[in-house]
Formats: structure tokens, sequence, C-alpha cells
């Protein structure tokens, strides 16, 4: 709970809004995304990173009940035992993390979604089947839908701190029709290009959206705490928008009091038309 309410306060709110028999299993997923995630934080070179993923893999594969030393790690083999947990679905996370620890652009908008699917979209499946392992499959369209609405916009968030590190996420392709280039646009020397670019990938995460929202009309109550962060999604695009300041150059916010009112509303109401 605290690693979680730490590295990623939205996602630990919305795990309050599920059944307390859950939450445990649903903080060892999360826990589990902001290790790996957080893994170019802490290194230099990429070759350590790979090897910090691979401990991963090789925990998450291990049979038997023994103990790592990791609380994180033992939780989360807990979570996958007691909910029968695809172990691919973290075999398939973990491989798509290994492109955070390069400086490598990313090719295609088709990569880019494939990323997201692998990365914020099977947090949300997976979610989803700890809280009803019976629904949970009828969703996992929409689950791809949610995930990548919800780790576009987290890329958009996340643009002065990627360029600082002169990494890339924003799609080769997009860049091109944008009319520049990734060195460009990481450079900030691209000219109107750059903003353009910004524009066409929120307009992306506005389609991923629009098309998670008319689904989402009709999601069970038992799955919307796994669905929860994008409560949040649209209110965030929305701040970068309307925004004094390009999401190039800061980070878009939302006050506490907001978030906590978007939550309460959409786990109150789910995504019913106002």
């Amino acid at each position: 709970m605290d690693a979680v309410r730490a590295a990623d306060h939205d996602r630990y709110l919305c795990t309050l809004y599920a059944p307390a028999d859950k939450r445990d299993a649903l903080l060892a997923l999360y826990a589990f995304n902001a290790e790996i995630a957080s893994v170019r934080d802490r290194i230099h070179e990429p070759l350590p990173g790979e090897v910090r993923l691979q401990w991963w893999r090789d925990v998450i594969a291990a049979e038997g009940d023994a103990e790592t030393g990791h609380p994180t790690a033992d939780a989360l083999r807990a979570a996958i035992a007691a909910n029968h947990l695809p172990k691919a679905a973290f075999e398939n996370m973990l491989e798509a993390r290994i492109f955070d620890l390069y400086d490598d652009p990313m090719p295609s908008r088709t990569d880019l979604e494939g990323y997201c699917g692998e990365t914020a979209a099977a947090l949300i499946q997976l979610a989803a089947m700890v809280l009803d392992a019976a629904a949970a499959p009828r969703f996992a369209e929409l689950a791809g839908r949610a995930g990548c609405a919800q780790a576009i916009t987290g890329l958009l968030l996340l643009l002065p701190l990627h360029r600082r590190r002169g990494q890339c996420y924003m799609p080769a392709d997009i860049l091109a029709a944008a009319g520049t280039t990734p060195e460009e646009f990481v450079k900030g020397d691209g000219g109107p290009g750059p903003e353009r670019a910004v524009t066409a990938m929120t307009a992306l995460a506005r389609e991923h959206l629009g098309a998670f929202e008319k689904g989402a009309r009709g999601l069970p109550a038992s799955l919307r705490p796994a669905f929860l962060p994008l409560a949040l999604t649209r209110a965030y695009l929305g701040k970068m928008e309307k925004g004094a300041q390009s999401p190039l150059m800061g980070s878009a916010t939302l006050s506490t009091l907001r978030r906590h009112w978007l939550l309460l509303r959409h786990a109150m109401r789910g995504w019913a038309p106002l």
C-alpha cells in the first residue's frame, strides 16, 4: 500500500473503491507495475535494467511458494496464484518495458498501441480478473481501449521528463505527418512541428477514450475499480489542451479535490450518460 501510494497515487485512490478482500491483490499488481515502470529512473545504462526485468521474469515463472525476500515480488506471486492470473501477461508486460530502457524512437502508431496494450491495458485486464474473473473476459477489448487512452495520456503528461532524457514515445509516423522528426522533437528545435504532433497524439488519446466511454456504459459495477483510472483521463486531457503551458514544457495536474470527486462519481455511477 505504501509503495503504490507513493509511486502511483491515482491507482492507489482507485484501489480504495475495490472490495476489501480484493485490495491486497490489486495493490500487488500496481506495486509491480510501478516497480518495472521506474526501472529507467534507477539505472544509467540499459543492461542493468534488462537484468532487473529478467529477475522479475524468473520470479514470476518460478514454481512453488518460497519467499523471495522482496515484499512486492512475494505479494505479486501470491496474487497470481490466488487469482489464477496468466503468467504470459506479465512476461509480455516485462518484454514491452525493455523499450523504456533505450532511447529508440517509437516506430509507428501501431507500435505505440501495442506498447499500451501490453502495459496499461494488460494491467487493467489483470485487475478486472482479480475483481470478477467470470465477467472480465467479456471486457478484454474495452480494457484495450482504456489502456491506450490512459497510457497515451500518461505519456503526454511525462513529455518534459522524456525529452530531458532523450526519449521519444511519439510515433515516427505521427511526427512525420506533423513535419518534424524524433530528433527535432526531443531537442525542441522542430518549429511548429512538435506542437502539431502533440495535438495529433492528444486526438489519438481522445479517440481511444471515446471508444472506451461508449463501451463502458455496460461495464458491471464489479469491474469498475479496475477501470477507475479512466475517470481522470478526460480531465487530464482537457487540462493539457486548455492550459497556459504546452505539454512539451510542463505537466498538467489536477487538484486533490477534483480527483476525488471524479473517482467518487464514476465509482458510484460508472460511465452512464450524464
